[in-house]
């Protein structure tokens, strides 16, 4: 799930040729924006069937903060 995830996430931002860690800080990378940031919320809605309110996408900051919500979602 965590690789589909990062080769899903290098699409969305753009950067398939870049190196992606789960401890990477998502908004820290040079093509985050705000359409971004919708683009990425959609992605997640849509390839895992998970919706994260905005309120609670701005509390996470890694890329394993987003798996680890998405995982916990799917459980519940």
């Amino acid at each position: 799930m965590e690789q589909k995830f990062i080769e899903l996430f290098k699409e969305v931002l753009e950067v398939e040729d870049q190196d992606i860690n789960l401890t990477d800080k998502f908004r820290d990378f040079d093509n985050w924006d705000s359409l971004t940031n919708l683009s990425l919320i959609a992605m997640i809605d849509d390839d895992f069937g998970v919706h994260i309110q905005h309120s609670d996408f701005k509390n996470l900051s890694t890329i394993a903060d987003l798996i680890e919500t998405i995982k916990a979602k799917n459980k519940s």
